[in-house]
C-alpha cells in the first residue's frame, strides 16, 4: 500500500499550498486559501478551503449572476453580510447561494483564526455585481473587464 495516491491531497500539501489573497479593492481583504478541486484536476467545481485572520475579511461584498456558490464553516466565527443583513455564523454552519445569487460577503471580527470551506461552479462565464462599489464584473474564461454601474445604458426600444 502506498500513501501517494493522485485522487488524495493530503493535509500537508494542503498547507504548504496555501497563498494568501488581498482583494484589490478591499484594503481589510486576506485570505489564506488554496483550490482542492483544482489541485487534483476538477474542472466543472471548484472547493477551497479558506483562512481568514482575526480583524480580516474574505473578499468584497459581491453577487453571482450565473455562478452558485456555498460556505461551510468550520471552525471560528464570523459575521456574514448578506442581502443587507448582518449574521453570526460559526463552527457547523452552513451558507448558500443559488443564483441569481444575493450579495454576501464574510468578515473575522472575532480573536480566532476562522476556517471555513467555499465552493460552487467554475463555469466559463459569470457576471458579478459588487453593490458597494458601484461595479459589475463580467468574466469570460480568463478575460475579466470591469464596468461602473453608473455608466450602463439600456439597449432597445424604450
Amino acid at each position: 500500500m502506498t500513501d501517494q495516491n493522485p485522487f488524495v491531497l493530503r493535509s500537508d500539501d494542503v498547507k504548504r499550498k496555501e497563498q494568501i489573497f488581498s482583494h484589490p479593492w478591499n484594503p481589510n481583504s486576506s485570505v489564506s486559501t488554496v483550490s482542492l478541486s483544482r489541485t487534483l484536476g476538477l474542472r466543472r467545481t471548484g472547493v477551497n478551503i479558506a483562512r481568514i485572520p482575526p480583524g480580516k475579511e474574505s473578499f468584497v461584498y459581491h453577487s453571482h449572476h450565473c455562478a452558485e456558490e456555498w460556505i461551510y464553516i468550520l471552525s471560528g466565527r464570523g459575521v456574514a453580510e448578506i442581502d443587507g443583513s448582518e449574521v453570526n455564523v460559526s463552527a457547523g454552519d452552513f451558507m448558500a447561494f443559488p443564483t441569481p445569487s444575493v450579495a454576501h460577503h464574510l468578515r473575522n471580527t472575532f480573536e480566532e483564526e476562522l476556517v471555513y470551506l467555499m465552493g460552487g461552479e467554475s463555469l466559463d462565464f459569470d457576471i458579478s455585481d459588487f453593490p458597494h462599489l458601484g461595479k459589475r464584473m463580467l468574466r469570460r474564461g480568463a478575460a475579466i473587464e470591469i464596468y461602473d454601474e453608473e455608466n450602463a445604458k439600456p439597449f432597445g426600444p424604450l
